[in-house]
Parts: structure tokens; sequence; C-alpha cells
């Protein structure tokens, strides 16, 4: 039985991905040390900026590449951004039928809660963990703990739902059941390697697992 639903948030349940990738080229444009093809920033989306910022300048410090991206990314933000499918209508009736849910990111908590806010997603989450709230970031274990025990809810009963490698693997490291999303720039092949509980196809497969596992 499922009675509690974790989302990740970028890339899951909103569609932020030709903001993020824009966001990459923009800076590393900007600031060097070359520019990147999309197809070398989408395996590394799903971790930390500060993670993925070293991975594509090599560098420790990147605090720069931090703040032009995230200035880039205020300026754009509200207009390439949206709710991928169906998520308002399944959020609405997990509510009704008494599941619990959570948002738990990569992201910091106040772009969390912007985006969250801007579609009216926020009052259906009970809790939300982002990388500001936590010392070890996906695929650690923790964050996905700090949301299980905030609710009080049981791991073995939890749902983690995520577009990303990192996602599956701190599910499963906290020892929740992990669905992957085929909607994933990473591919369903790529996300079906870290072994998935499940793949959802449309975020209506969410209704039919819990119904499954009643």
């Amino acid at each position: 039985m499922i009675n509690t639903v974790l989302f990740d948030l970028d890339g899951t349940i909103i569609d932020t991905n030709e903001l993020i990738i824009s966001s990459f080229l923009h800076v590393l444009e900007q600031l060097g040390p070359r520019a990147l093809p999309r197809e070398e920033i989408i395996p590394h989306m799903g971790g930390t900026l500060e993670q993925q910022m070293q991975a594509f300048t090599g560098k420790t410090d990147v605090a720069e590449y931090v703040t032009g991206y995230r200035a880039y990314n205020a300026i754009h933000h509200d207009a390439m951004v949206n709710p991928f499918p169906n998520v308002t209508e399944v959020c609405e009736e997990l509510r009704k039928q008494g599941i619990r849910m959570g948002v738990v990111t990569t992201k910091i908590r106040p772009s969390t809660l912007k985006v969250l806010e801007m579609y009216d997603l926020k009052k259906y989450m009970e809790v939300i963990v982002t990388v500001t709230d936590v010392t070890h970031p996906k695929p650690h274990p923790e964050p996905v703990q700090k949301a299980v025990e905030e609710l009080g809810a049981d791991p073995a009963q939890t749902l983690m739902v995520g577009d990303s490698p990192v996602d599956i693997q701190s599910a499963k490291a906290a020892g929740v059941l992990a669905a992957g999303v085929a909607w994933s720039l990473k591919g369903e092949a790529k996300l079906r390697e870290y072994g998935p509980d499940y793949i959802l196809h449309d975020m209506n497969d969410i209704l039919t697992i819990i119904q499954k596992e009643q």
C-alpha cells in the first residue's frame, strides 16, 4: 500500500528543462571556459547547481557561475516554465484519496516555493525538502529520509517520483519505492539502468499504481 508520494520538481512535475539548459548555455558562453552543446548538459541535470557548474567548468570555485546562472534564470523563469500535463489533476485526486505529498528537490528553497506557488501546487505539499535543507543532497538518502521523517511516513509505503538517476538512487538508499518518469530528458532507458520500481508514462499512472498496491 502506498500512502505517501514524494516528487522531484524540475523535469518531473514542472517543465523547467529549456530554462535550465538555456541558463547554462548563457552563463558558459559569457564566462567560459567554452560553450557546451545541450547534449553535454543533459546528463548532469538533477545534481546541485554547484556540482553541475563544477563538472562543466572544471573549477572548484563556481560562485561567479552560479550567480550568473541564477540572474539569467530569474529573468526568464516565468516565461519558460509550466507544469507537465495532468500534474494538478493528479495531485488533486491524490489529496482526495488521502495520499500525503511532498517535494524533494536539489533546487534552493526560494525558487522552489516560487514555482509551486505560481501554479498553486504548494497547497498539496505537506513537506518541502530543498538543497538548502540538507547536508547531503541527492543521490544521498538524506533528502528523502528527511521528507519521510517530517511526514512520519513509512518508507515501505512511500513512492518517490523523479526524472533523474539521482532521484532513483536517493529513493532506494532511503528504503522507499522509486518511480522514473518517461518524459525525462535523460530517456526512459537511462532511468531503467538504475532499477526503478516503476516507470510513469503519464502522471495518471501514479493513480493506477496506488490502486494496484492497495
